[in-house]
């Protein structure tokens, strides 16, 4: 059963579903909103802030626990449905990530639509992680991470650095993933009247598109559930009963096991979309959260406890060899 932090919570929300829904705010309203609520998330103790330009062009932030892993990273990209959010709305919580992995986090602020339509966010990320490449990360030293519209977006960049036979990070976390942006207004109304009505409110179904635009909503880019999936990193997904994304997010599950891609599926009850955000309030997000750091943790002890692969040219060398010796 949820915490009572998360029941207040929750009766919050679909407060405020009602007069959002007779106003119906505009993009530009809902992030000044955002911003402003920001103000009130502050980061945790002993986690440092470091502003940078990825390329001199794509502004980022550093987030630096107090003994942070020398090498191994995290990539975060925020949600939004793709026309909100920042790195002032997701600061504090990628800032409590970054902390319990034990790791230097990267976020970045991508551009979003309408002004920025499909590609330009996925462009964004992947200039950050290669970026990262240029910096002298490994890729097997990197994980991408994201919630929400966030979450599918780092879905979408495995794609696209798979399709481009580029190296692929070490796992990726899905917190909520947006796996699918054709979201028919049955969802809204089945999976979680409250969460429907506040999403209904907040004219969610409008965002797909304003990202889109002129390019179909089934194009695997921009919803992952629609690609193959094959030949992924290992993946976590999170993902609650109570959203209005959870049938999407599990039929995505199902289509990348079968695809041969290990997924690791962490369902929780009856908790809202974006819970993770209010990590400091609802146990239910530090749990969570937690539950990430740990994945993060097998993945790497896996990774070190393989033997180390050899370049085909250095096996050659290696066999040839041994035949002669």
């Amino acid at each position: 059963m949820p915490s009572f932090q998360h029941l207040l919570l929750k009766q919050l929300l679909t407060a405020a579903a009602s007069p959002l829904a007779r106003r119906k705010p505009s993009v530009a309203a809902m992030r000044a909103a955002m911003e402003a609520g920001a103000l009130f998330q502050f980061m945790p103790w002993h986690v440092h802030l470091e502003s940078l330009k990825v390329d001199n062009r794509l502004e980022a932030e550093w987030l630096r626990p107090r003994g942070a892993h020398p090498t191994r990273v995290l990539l975060y990209l925020h949600g939004g449905g793709y026309v909100l959010g920042s790195l002032n709305t997701h600061r504090s919580m990628v800032g409590s990530l970054a902390q319990r992995c034990g790791l230097n986090a990267l976020t970045i602020n991508y551009r979003k639509a309408p002004d920025h339509p499909f590609p330009a966010a996925l462009d964004d990320a992947k200039r950050a992680y290669r970026w990262l490449l240029r910096q002298g990360h490994r890729p097997h030293d990197i994980v991408v991470a994201g919630d929400s519209a966030g979450g599918g977006l780092a879905l979408a960049l495995l794609l696209a650095l798979r399709d481009a036979g580029d190296m692929m990070p070490a796992a990726a976390v899905g917190l909520s993933p947006w796996t699918d942006l054709n979201l028919p207004m049955t969802a809204l109304r089945r999976v979680a009247r409250e969460e429907g009505l506040l999403l209904e409110a907040l004219q969610m179904r409008t965002w797909g598109p304003l990202y889109a635009r002129k390019t179909p909503l089934v194009h695997p880019l921009l919803s992952p559930a629609q690609a193959d999936l094959h030949g992924l990193p290992p993946l976590l997904i999170q993902v609650s009963s109570a959203e209005v994304l959870y049938e999407d997010v599990l039929k995505f599950v199902d289509k990348a096991r079968a695809a041969g891609s290990k997924v690791t599926l962490q369902p929780f009850e009856g908790l809202v979309h974006w819970w993770h955000l209010f990590w400091r309030v609802v146990p239910e997000a530090r749990q969570a959260l937690d539950k990430v750091a740990g994945f993060v943790e097998q993945v790497w002890d896996a990774a070190d406890a393989a033997p180390v692969a050899l370049p085909v040219v250095e096996r050659r060398q290696t066999v040839e060899r041994r035949r002669a010796a």
